[in-house]
């Protein structure tokens, strides 16, 4: 009698353990669309496209414009007690 006891201890044990391991990772399985018949489908989620991000742009600092050196038309005048007619400068 104590070794069906022994046993039955042991049986019921593993039974408990079995009973309490986690599910597998294949939820859809247990919850899915099986419609009540037995054949489950797998959900299906519909997701917009990805998003890339454009490349960051870097504007080149804009050129730099070195205008020639201007030429001023200076009108006669008297300079230093001399008659200068128009010239430029």
């Amino acid at each position: 009698m104590k070794r069906l006891a022994s046993v039955a201890a042991i049986l019921g044990l593993a039974t408990v353990g079995v009973a309490a391991m986690p599910p597998d990772a294949n939820a859809w399985w247990r919850g899915g669309y099986g419609y009540g018949i037995g054949i489950y489908v797998p959900p299906i989620y519909v997701a917009p496209p990805a998003y890339y991000a454009p490349p960051v742009y870097y504007a080149p600092p804009p050129p730099v414009y070195y205008a020639p050196p201007r030429h001023y038309w200076v009108p006669a005048h008297w300079e230093g007690g001399y008659w200068m007619r128009g010239h430029w400068e």
